[in-house]
């Protein structure tokens, strides 16, 4: 049996013929296994959902209770028999519950990693390396362009800005799903205490990582609070918010984004991005490099992302790779918008 005999792209997303399953599928399907809570993996309407419990949880806090017709939770370490493979769940450090997939079949292995980051993140288990012969792995940041530094220093220009400000709100923009909640302990690791702001489209998900025991300090909800009463604050927000009228409430706001995007000066100015921090929650260059070197895997499958390079460094280490070209997934930090019925006032 060949790995393709395995996992193979079809329009809904990547299909596991032998196991009747498919992962991360971008159309409703009748058994769907799910890598982690983000909009562009984790879609309504399939007939069963095998996922971490977390994942789950942030799906039944988007769409609603119905929002599979039967659902099963899968735990880290945990191995599930789905027809003639095992599947096998692993920490991918990317949000909570965010999950890599081990896919057994016979006497092969093929990890697929979802998205994930092999930095440090106090909001999320760690990622753990899969041994495996076939690593899929995602090329969000594939250029080598893009290496995103220590956290600590981004969150350090942010302080020192409140600092320097203390007459002006500073707005982070953040997606609300894992950045939003590390961005907020990243501040409270380096010192601040204060009451930090949400916005309405922040609150439930926010209020689940608390749930879930991740300390976050005391936060309110900015919808009521005068506009005086802000100066000298940090709100986080949807990025989308953060462009809008919704940003009148605030005394001369200072305009954060916290997106591995804003290593790209261009990307900062083409949003008015007044303060870039360049905090991510995908892999880095140097980190999807480091990953693939680990799994020991002969063959890498690269997808959503910068495909190009990556394959090409790849098959200079004397490795097999290939683009897999899945259409449907995108880069959360820039497609996020306000959820259907969520108005930038709240």
């Amino acid at each position: 049996m060949r790995p393709q005999d395995i996992l193979m792209p079809v329009p809904a997303g990547l299909y596991c013929k032998p196991g009747g399953f498919h992962i991360d599928p971008v159309r409703p399907v009748d058994r769907a296994v799910i890598t982690h809570g983000h909009s562009d993996h984790a879609r309504p309407g399939h007939g069963h959902v095998l996922a971490t419990q977390e994942t789950l949880d942030m799906m039944r806090l988007r769409y609603g209770d119905n929002f599979a017709c039967s659902t099963q939770t899968i735990a880290y370490a945990e191995t599930v028999k789905l027809g003639d493979v095992t599947v096998s769940c692993h920490p991918a450090g990317h949000v909570l519950g965010s999950a890599q997939m081990a896919v057994t079949c016979k006497d092969i292995c093929i990890v697929a990693s979802g998205d994930y980051k092999d930095a440090h993140d106090p909001t999320c288990t760690p990622f753990e390396v899969v041994p495996c012969d076939v690593f899929i792995t995602e090329a969000t940041f594939g250029l080598p362009v893009f290496r995103h530094g220590d956290t600590a220093d981004e969150v350090k220009k942010l302080l020192a800005s409140v600092a320097l400000f203390p007459e002006r709100a500073h707005l982070v923009g953040a997606y609300s799903l894992g950045k939003a909640q590390r961005v907020i302990k990243l501040i409270r690791q380096a010192g601040y205490d204060a009451p930090i702001y949400l916005h309405g489209a922040m609150e439930k998900i926010t209020h689940y990582y608390q749930s879930r025991g991740i300390d976050l300090g005391e936060l309110r909800p900015v919808k009521g609070v005068r506009k005086a009463d802000l100066a000298g604050t940090i709100t986080l927000a949807p990025p989308s918010a953060t462009s809008d009228v919704w940003t009148r409430r605030f005394p001369d706001p200072v305009t954060a984004f916290a997106s591995g995007w804003m290593r790209v000066r261009a990307r900062a100015r083409q949003r008015g991005v007044e303060l870039p921090l360049v905090i991510s929650d995908h892999a880095d260059w140097d980190g999807l490099i480091a990953t693939i070197g680990a799994t020991g895997a002969g063959e890498i499958w690269v997808t959503h992302g910068q495909e190009d390079a990556l394959v090409h460094w790849c098959q200079t280490q004397g490795l097999t790779a290939r683009p897999l070209a899945l259409v449907g997934y995108g880069d959360e930090e820039e497609e996020e918008t306000l959820p259907p019925g969520e108005s930038a006032e709240a």
